[in-house]
């Protein structure tokens, strides 16, 4: 604490040095520079999931999705670069989150039941709960459609500050994966799996998250008074949220969300 404290106060001296008689210029460019951007702040909501790309012949059927509290809050900058193009960047605190129960067969699972570790495939019904804070940047070209409809196109980085990925598999049976056989061997012992809390299989795969994401944002502004506007954004993460190293689910999943939001032009 005392050496960020030590630091500020550097920055600050060396700051109002900068900012003598003699560097006047320097802010006047600075201040020059900032006057070409137009800013925004905007509040939202995130409808979507993680999910495989193409829906695999292990999950059979969606019993239910669930919403969740998918909350976006962001500051973007805008500058014209020529005409109607333009460069947008920005700094969003975002949550993606979701809760599925969907019914599978033959899929590939990890879980703990009464303390013990079971692998191996399993049929019946799998909950799935998603929930991941993300400090988002994103950089997109836009081009002004029109006065009041912008278009916008780019990639963006994430870094996940908390993730979780756990649920349960419960209704069914599993075969466990015998020692030697090949992975989905469908032909190891059967395990029963109840619907109740001791009977079902837990699983938490949340230490197997990767903590940095990456994927293309392409979305529509559409300002409905000078200040005021709407907005409508879709990211397609580019890379799966689990690390390399991780083969429980056999399927890379991509985190898919829409936003819908509103705009305030601060600027």
């Amino acid at each position: 604490m005392k050496k960020i404290i030590i630091c500020s106060l550097l920055m600050m001296c060396t700051l109002w040095a900068w900012a003598g008689d003699d560097n006047q210029e320097h802010w006047s460019a600075w201040n020059k520079y900032l006057h070409n951007y137009k800013y925004y702040v905007h509040v939202g909501y995130n409808i979507g999931g993680t999910a495989p790309i193409g829906m695999p012949a292990s999950i059979r059927t969606l019993h239910s999705y669930t919403l969740q509290p998918n909350f976006t809050l962001g500051v973007d900058a805008h500058h014209v670069i020529s005409g109607k193009w333009g460069f947008l960047g920005g700094l969003h605190f975002e949550n993606k989150g979701m809760r599925t129960d969907a019914g599978v067969k033959g899929y590939h699972m990890k879980i703990v039941r009464g303390g013990e570790q079971l692998e191996g495939v399993f049929t019946g019904s799998v909950v799935t709960k998603v929930d991941m804070s993300l400090i988002t940047v994103p950089l997109q070209a836009t081009y002004d459609l029109t006065p009041q409809v912008r278009l916008k196109l780019g990639p963006y980085v994430s870094y996940a500050t908390a993730k979780k990925f756990e649920g349960w598999a419960y209704d069914g049976y599993l075969r466990r994966q015998e020692e030697g056989h090949e992975k989905g061997d469908p032909t190891g012992q059967k395990v029963i799996l109840g619907h109740n809390d001791g009977e079902r299989g837990n699983y938490d795969f949340s230490s197997d998250m990767r903590s940095w994401q990456f994927g293309i944002d392409l979305g529509a502004d559409w300002y409905i008074t000078k200040r005021w506007g709407v907005k409508a954004d879709l990211s397609w993460g580019l890379t799966g949220i689990f690390k390399k190293d991780f083969d429980t689910i056999e399927q890379t999943m991509f985190p898919i969300y829409g936003t819908i939001g509103v705009i305030y032009q601060l600027k």
